[in-house]
């Protein structure tokens, strides 16, 4: 577990990754999926208002409803900030980012009613408006939590300047930074390591470090990297061969699963990175539970990011 900044909130350090909630066959298996995870210690439940078109929230909303105790169990997030081609004034308007007050208001209005809640706990921005204005943001912040609406917020996608930026605006600290971060999308983890190398380095590496120091919870999205290590055969680029070879030694040595292994690189750095897992298998939430019970040795750790690079670390 993990206290989310300033917030009696005690955050799960796996988390259930709702965006393919719309693609399970019933309610009864979404009751099921729900269920376990609960049951397995899981409190953070995370959403965005664009997955399966806002069906996914609706779903779960319609279990929740069936269910209204579970509701006092859960840390319920959502997202909002991305907008479609013909969402509002028709197609001929591109993809857009939009964190105007209005829109982020809205999108928390449609939110609340398709969960069938009272109250959204975390609501992050989804990813980074070019246009933001950090007063606007301010502003529907502040409505938002005046009107009970929104507990707390966060962001996704962010770099630390970004996260600067926008708290200039701000009446309250951000508590998440939700990051595409797995063995195969390692960037932000291992960046640090090029400063002062012939390596390239970007400044976005000390995205992890700042939010270390600014008590911001550090989520993972895709933390398995899509399932590349799972079957990852002749066809597959070598470094991702000789990391799955590795990770799945890991796994057989430890008599875990190979989840087990992919998500415990993840546990294992001192961000206390939260996996969120996108799953509609219980099985498979069992699997990546177990993960918070295996220990990985520095030397397991550095060989797995080697791997996972092809080249030593340097």
């Amino acid at each position: 577990m993990t206290r989310l900044a300033g917030l009696e909130l005690d955050c799960s350090s796996i988390a259930v990754g709702c965006m393919n909630f719309s693609t399970i066959d019933s309610d009864a298996e979404r009751e099921a999926l729900i269920d376990a995870a609960l049951e397995l210690g899981i409190t953070l439940f995370d959403h965005a208002d664009i997955y399966g078109g806002g069906e996914s929230e609706a779903l779960f909303g319609r279990v929740l409803s069936a269910h209204p105790d579970w509701r006092q169990r859960m840390i319920i997030q959502t997202k909002c900030g991305i907008r479609f081609p013909g969402d509002t004034y028709g197609d001929e308007w591109p993809a857009r980012y939009d964190f105007s007050r209005d829109h982020i208001v809205r999108a928390v209005e449609g939110s609340l009613t398709r969960l069938g809640i009272e109250q959204i706990d975390v609501l992050l921005l989804h990813r980074p408006d070019l246009l933001m204005d950090v007063d606007e943001v301010g502003r529907a912040f502040d409505e938002l939590v005046a009107s009970g609406k929104v507990r707390a917020f966060g962001v996704s996608n962010f770099d630390a300047e970004q996260i600067r930026l926008l708290e200039t605006g701000l009446s309250m600290p951000l508590v998440v930074n939700q990051l595409q971060l797995s063995l195969l999308h390692a960037e932000l983890i291992a960046g640090g390591a090029k400063v002062n190398t012939t390596q390239t380095y970007t400044g976005s590496a000390n995205t992890l470090d700042f939010c270390r120091r600014q008590g911001i919870s550090v989520q993972a999205w895709s933390p398995v990297a899509g399932g590349q290590l799972y079957n990852a055969g002749q066809d597959a680029p070598q470094h991702v061969r000789d990391a799955a070879d590795f990770a799945k030694h890991l796994a057989e040595q430890k008599s875990v699963s190979l989840t087990a292994i992919l998500l415990a690189w993840l546990l294992a750095h001192p961000a206390r990175i939260v996996p969120v897992v996108g799953t509609t298998k219980a099985a498979r939430l069992r699997e990546a539970c177990e993960a918070t019970s295996v220990s990985l040795s520095r030397e397991e750790w550095y060989g797995l990011l080697e791997k996972a690079q092809g080249k030593p670390v340097q």
